[in-house]
């Protein structure tokens, strides 16, 4: 497992930004395993299944309809997101969200449209992701 260091406090303003439709998976659906597409576990409210032609495994995402999307320690999301995942349907501009365990766990981010979602690219991380700490951190930008 990689370290992860220093904090995104803002989006940079050359961040490339898509519109992206999101779905939302969790624990214990069908074709959900228990590991994301780099082996990792997935963390609740923060793993992102992506196309990697487009959005790189490993990237750090901002995605700013999710802020204050209450989090499930209580705490309130400030928008970022691992993308550590891949599905048979993401392709392109679609992006699938992790809610934790069970179907119970999509009901704060039920309160979104999934059908268009504003999607930055904000750094790269290394290792899997964290579930230390409500915060992301990147490696690098």
């Amino acid at each position: 497992m990689g370290e992860l260091i220093s904090r995104v406090l803002a989006v940079p303003a050359d961040a490339v930004n898509w519109l992206m439709k999101a779905t939302l998976y969790h624990a214990g659906a069908k074709g959900v395993g228990s590991r994301d597409a780099l082996g990792c576990r997935p963390v609740p409210m923060r793993t992102a299944a992506v196309d990697r032609h487009l959005a790189p495994l490993h990237s750090v995402l901002f995605i700013k309809e999710t802020v204050g999307i209450v989090m499930p320690d209580g705490t309130l999301h400030d928008g970022y997101w691992y993308a550590s995942d891949t599905g048979g349907a993401i392709k392109g501009g679609r992006i699938d969200l992790y809610t934790g365990n069970g179907s119970g766990s999509m009901r704060g981010a039920m309160k979104l449209n999934l059908k268009t979602l504003t999607v930055a690219k904000v750094g790269e991380f290394k290792g899997c992701p964290t579930t230390a700490g409500s915060t992301i951190t990147i490696a690098s930008r």
